[in-house]
């Protein structure tokens, strides 16, 4: 059996031939979870809690974006907190838990992206800080 290629095939011409599976850093269970929260003060409650507790490897925190949505009949626009949380699948119950405990919505934003593909050193440092339940490492 011929063995994974992944590259050039010659002059000007990409190819990729997967003959098992393509490489790990295209065979992810990494995922991106978006929440927007109210305020900075939330926002950032949330994050160290979902890292501290071992569920995400990050939770980055994009300040100033402005919602518009329809909420009781009524649509509104309304500053905002982004979180992008990087996670795992197995994790995603975890922190959808955690979220909905936490959050001062009553219908948080709880939104899951697959990471089809990253470098892959990433990958493993974002597998090894993320935990599919809230107990301490042992």
């Amino acid at each position: 059996m011929a063995a994974l290629r992944w590259g050039s095939r010659g002059k000007g011409e990409i190819g990729v031939d997967f003959l098992i599976r393509p490489p790990e850093h295209l065979m992810t269970s990494a995922i991106v979870i978006l929440t927007a929260c109210p305020d900075a003060t939330v926002a950032n409650d949330l994050a160290r809690e979902l890292v501290e507790a071992g569920l995400a490897a990050c939770v980055s925190r994009v300040p100033g974006i402005a919602s518009t949505y329809r909420w009781k009949g009524v649509v509104v626009t309304e500053s905002e907190e982004l979180l992008v949380i990087k996670a795992t699948r197995e994790a995603f119950t975890a922190i959808e838990h955690l979220i909905v405990a936490r959050h001062p919505y009553d219908v948080p934003e709880i939104i899951a992206l697959p990471i089809e593909a990253a470098h892959a050193p990433y990958l493993a440092w974002l597998r090894e800080g993320s935990r599919d339940d809230p107990s301490p490492a042992s």
